[in-house]
Formats: structure tokens, sequence, C-alpha cells
């Protein structure tokens, strides 16, 4: 039973295991649901799929796998005459009042099958057969408590059982473009909490324990946890990362919103002696390099934004430099970093089909280890496995 279901789950990505496939039969055989589609949608997505990330390729696996539901594969059955709107009834209060639903999508199905199978022409403004602007359960453009939506551009009385092709969590899917939500969501992989500061917050495990072993009322606290992660951010700006700017900022707002201790400068190209904080004023409020290394400690994650686009003498040869003179080389200085800070990755707006025709890339992919990333929630997800290694 399901077994089907569960491989069309794995044909879509996802990462469900035989286990979580058990814990949904057990589920069933204690009819935690029954003779619902729309239940049993919500319960085999809370047991089989553990990563929120993964919402929409369960949604696209379901609506694949139980397509007699999810697709209405009968509506291609239906004429398209059948489905224009050119008549589109208005109803009274009164009138949607005394209208009343079949009970379950199983009956709607089941009745949509017998009117397909009696049905031989068009129908408009009725209450029983496939057509439009009536009170039918089936077709477009008309009214009904519980209808079956077919051939209708967007949403009339908003009554459908079923909406076939929706899908909420698409910006969260790892293959779509990233935003401030799915960039949230990965970088929450990161974050490590810690206990620190005075005793305030009751430790109910530990107050039942002590209860239990005195015999009376013996409450115990511990301190509050704080996320104890910190962050070393470098964003290369200027030239070509001019064309990722709104991709840099919601990263940057992102990681802002996640943690608490997290310092960033800015760089151009490649890293060299000085940084800075503060783009508009990187010609005269500068920050020595060394004092960035003398200042973090080793336990800060280290994370470069850039795409790594350059010429290689701006990497290896004092001077390389477009905008100043280096005294050393751009290499040097990343070496030193990447001593000081061990966990360190480098984030590539570039797509990665790209990377191939740049040799910069190719040397600061050398350089970093192969901890080069796409800023994709793909890579970003890598990258923070590679930090938390």
């Amino acid at each position: 039973m399901l077994v089907d279901f569960f491989f069309m789950l794995r044909k879509y990505g996802l990462k469900s295991s035989i286990t979580e496939l058990l814990d949904l039969l057990k589920a069933l055989q204690q009819h935690v649901v029954f003779a619902d589609t729309e239940a049993f949608y919500h319960l085999s997505r809370l047991i089989l799929v553990k990563d929120e990330s993964q919402y929409d390729k369960f949604d696209r696996a379901f609506a694949d796998y139980f397509a007699g539901v999810a697709e209405v594969d009968l509506a291609s059955r239906i004429p398209d005459d059948w489905l224009m709107p050119d008549l589109i009834r208005t109803l009274s209060e009164e009138d949607k009042a005394a209208l009343k639903g079949l009970g379950s999508l199983e009956e709607l199905l089941k009745q949509l099958r017998e009117r397909l199978a009696e049905q031989q022409k068009r129908h408009a403004g009725g209450n029983k057969w496939v057509g439009t602007g009536g009170t039918s359960p089936f077709g477009a453009y008309g009214f009904n408590p519980e209808g079956v939506r077919i051939g209708q551009q967007g949403s009339g009385a908003r009554r459908a059982v079923k909406v076939w092709d929706k899908r909420e969590f698409k910006d969260l899917d790892t293959n779509s473009e990233l935003n401030n939500r799915s960039i949230k969501l990965a970088l929450r992989q990161l974050r490590r909490f810690a206990r620190s500061g005075a005793a305030t917050e009751l430790d109910l495990t530990g107050t039942i324990q002590a209860t239990s072993e005195q015999g009376y009322l013996d409450l115990r606290f511990v301190p509050e946890r704080h996320n104890a992660v910190k962050v070393l951010m470098f964003f290369d700006v200027g030239g070509s990362m001019d064309d990722h700017i709104e991709l840099c900022q919601q990263l940057f707002a992102a990681v802002k919103t996640e943690f608490k201790h997290l310092e960033f400068y800015y760089f151009h190209n490649c890293v060299y002696e000085g940084v800075w904080r503060n783009n508009q004023r990187r010609y005269t409020e500068q920050t020595a390099l060394q004092d960035v290394l003398h200042t973090y400690g080793s336990d800060y994650k280290l994370i470069f934004v850039g795409d790594a686009t350059m010429g290689p003498y701006e990497i290896d040869y004092p001077g390389g430099s477009v905008e100043h003179w280096n005294q050393e080389p751009g290499r040097v200085w990343l070496e030193r970093l990447l001593a000081q800070f061990p966990k360190a990755v480098w984030l590539n707006p570039q797509p990665v089909q790209w990377w191939q025709h740049y040799h910069s890339i190719s040397i600061i992919q050398q350089i970093m280890q192969k901890r080069m990333y796409p800023l994709t929630l793909d890579g970003l997800s890598n990258a923070i496995k590679t930090l938390t290694s």
C-alpha cells in the first residue's frame, strides 16, 4: 500500500525514508484520517517531509500520483465550447444559502464521471451539467458551495474544493530563485545556541527531576539560550557585481536578521590590505585588513560574497589591483584570512555554467580549497554544511 506513492516522492527528489512511510501507514491504520483526500495530503506531508524547502516537490509529486484528483484527467474529455463564459449568472445571497454541496471530493469526482458519461451537448446557467454560469458543481464562472473548477482562468466565487495547480511553497523549492524567506530558511541551519548569563529561564526537565527526588517543589533555572554563531562577511562591490546588487541585498538583509554576532566589510574584486565598512566612503575610510585579523577570533565563520570575475593578475601579482598599487598579491591576503578563519566559504552569484569561462574563478576555487558555492538555495545550504562540519 502506497509503495508507488513512495517511489513517486523519490522520483521528485524527496528524501523520505521507509521508516516514515511505515509511520504513515500506521497512522492510516489508526484512522487518523479516513476518506478525505485533503486530510491525507496534510497528514502525509507532515510525516514524509522533514524540510520545508521540500514542500513544493511534495505538492508536485502528490498531484502527479493522485492524477485523478490533482489533475482531473476527466476534464480533457470536455469540449472547449462547453466552458465559454457567454452567460454568467448572478445569485442573491438567499439563492446561495439554499445550495448544498455534495459533501466530499470523492463524491464530486464520482458525479463528474457520471455527468460526462451522460452529457451530450453544451449547457449554461443550469444546476446539473458541466457548463458555465450556473449552480452546477462542475464547470466555470458559476457558483456552488463545493465545486470542481474546470476551464476557468482565476477564481470566481472562490469555492472550488481543489484548485489543481495551487502550490503555496514554490518559493521554497531548492531549484527556485533565492528570496529573503528562502535565504533565512537556509541560514537557520548555521545557527547554534549556547546558554550564558544569569540563570533566569525555568528548567522544566530539571525541576521535575529535582522535585521527584526531593519530594517537594524544587524549581531549577538555567541561563537563556542565545545565538552563539559569529559571522564575518566580505562583500565584493562595484564593477561586474552591480548585476547582482538585489540578490546581495537580500542576502545581507537575511543575515542581519538571523545572526546577533555579525561583522561585515566590503572589497572590490579581490581582498587586499584595506577593506571598508561604508561603500560610499570606500576611498577615505578604509580598515586595515591586519586589524581585522587581530580583532576577530578564529571562532568566526568567514563568508566571501563575490563573482570572482577579474583579471588573474589581480589575484597573483603585486600592483594587480585596478584601483591602487598593492604591495602584496591578493592571494596572500586571502590565505592569511583563511589561516585565521578555517571555517570559510565563498558564495558566487554567477551561474555555475559560467564559471569555466573565467580563469580567475578557478584560481579563487583553488585558494578556497573548492569551497566556492553558487548563490542559490542549494549552494547556500551546501556552504552552511561546510561551515558547520
